[in-house]
């Protein structure tokens, strides 16, 4: 159970996020608009539909009434680059604000004077092809904007896809600090639901511990990341006199969870597995304890390939080739990038039903200072199951700097024991 002691008051946690999010702007999105070759980079949206990047640039306490436009701007003869906030809407000291009115046509207009003032080559908009992260600009919103700029500027709209990635998967300094206190929340979540105050065996089903945790989140003032996800592995023996139907947890069992939360503006990841003792069992069959001996070898096989410029389908390749040859068996590899997002936008290493090539999100290349879920299984033979064939899943939180890639907290290596 999360100690609720540990949680920055929301105040608390404004202050972080904004001071983040400053660094974020200093440090980030220069690089991401040199990356893009971009002059200006435009993101439109509206209220209650926020652009995925609009959403990762505003303040913690933003509201963001009617049309909302974020304009950055590369001024070549100054040197700088301008952050301009075109809206209603208030973002304190991020961002350069030049207008306050309430009416939409002013600010188109003025939107159209600033690109005739800075006569941008590039403009960056948000219609990403490949990463869904990147293509939040509506067709609506695009249409008013080609009408509002004059015709010489509409051959200059590009895609700022890249610029959107870089943004995006990259991390500053105070975020991947913050990253282990995310992560090691999840797994308290995860141990309390693993307790034996949690699981009474015979008694307690998936969808019990699936709500536990949904509760805690809640409780605590968190977010999911995403649906939490429990599950039962039970023999097929076993299975013919106590089917999976009823989702009832009973002695012997494996219990498989992925779940997640968002805090601080991070998600993460994680996939972990309990186990069910029998009467009078003090331990883990040994058929198991060898599986997750096998998950841990795929796992350091995973970090120890990764390398800054690799693009997702060459380390995915790099690692299933040294996994074999290294005789880890029946190894498959499906990892993503986490952060802001929770499937985007670094590259995809793997999908469970493809393990050779992804085209798109597998093209992009590994940088620093990104996070990354190491999603994987093995698979192999079990003894005490008369030999059937089990594949164990694992996925734990990991990040990549220039110092190698390295587990953001100590590594799930043995079963939870209920």
């Amino acid at each position: 159970m999360i100690d609720k002691s540990v949680l920055l008051p929301v105040r608390q946690q404004a202050e972080w996020y904004d001071c983040m999010l400053k660094t974020r702007l200093d440090e980030i999105l220069p690089e991401a608009m040199r990356r893009a070759d971009l002059d200006m980079w435009i993101i439109l949206c509206q209220e209650d539909d926020y652009d995925p990047i609009f959403n990762a640039m505003i303040r913690f306490r933003t509201w963001a009434p009617i049309l909302q436009i974020l304009i950055f701007i590369q001024d070549h003869e100054e040197g700088i680059l301008h952050r301009i906030n075109l809206s209603m809407t208030d973002q304190g000291d991020l961002y350069e604000k030049i207008w306050n009115g309430t009416n939409t046509a002013e600010q188109w207009q003025l939107l159209a004077e600033l690109v005739q003032k800075y006569d941008p080559q590039r403009i960056g908009i948000n219609t990403g092809a490949v990463q869904w992260m990147a293509g939040g600009l509506t067709h609506n919103l695009y249409q008013q904007l080609v009408q509002a700029l004059p015709a010489k500027f509409h051959t200059r709209l590009v895609s700022a896809e890249t610029a959107a990635v870089y943004w995006g998967m990259t991390l500053c300094e105070q975020e991947i600090h913050a990253y282990p206190h995310v992560v090691s929340l999840t797994k308290d979540i995860i141990a309390d639901c693993y307790s034996s105050k949690k699981v009474i065996p015979g008694y307690t089903t998936v969808k019990d511990l699936q709500w536990n945790f949904w509760q805690q989140v809640s409780d605590c003032g968190l977010q999911n990341s995403f649906i939490p996800f429990f599950n039962i592995a039970r023999s097929e023996k076993d299975q013919k006199i106590f089917p999976l139907t009823d989702g009832i947890i009973r002695p012997g069992d494996l219990i498989h969870c992925d779940v997640g939360l968002r805090y601080l503006g991070l998600c993460s990841d994680l996939q972990e597995w309990a186990y069910v003792r029998l009467p009078g069992e003090e331990d883990v069959p040994e058929g198991f304890k060898n599986l997750f001996n096998q998950v841990h070898r795929l796992q350091q096989v995973f970090m120890s390939e990764f390398k800054a410029g690799l693009d997702g389908n060459t380390l995915l390749n790099n690692i299933l080739s040294r996994a074999r040859a290294e005789g880890i068996p029946g190894p498959r590899v499906y990892s993503h990038s986490l952060g802001h997002f929770l499937h985007e936008p670094g590259p995809l290493i793997g999908l469970p039903w493809e393990q050779q090539y992804n085209p798109g999100r597998g093209e992009v290349t590994l940088d620093n200072n990104t996070v990354f879920t190491m999603e994987l299984c093995i698979a192999d033979s079990v003894p005490e199951w008369g030999g059937e064939l089990f594949r164990l899943s694992e996925e734990q939180d990991v990040c990549f700097t220039k110092n190698g890639c390295f587990p953001l907290v100590p590594l799930q290596t043995e079963f939870y024991l209920i």
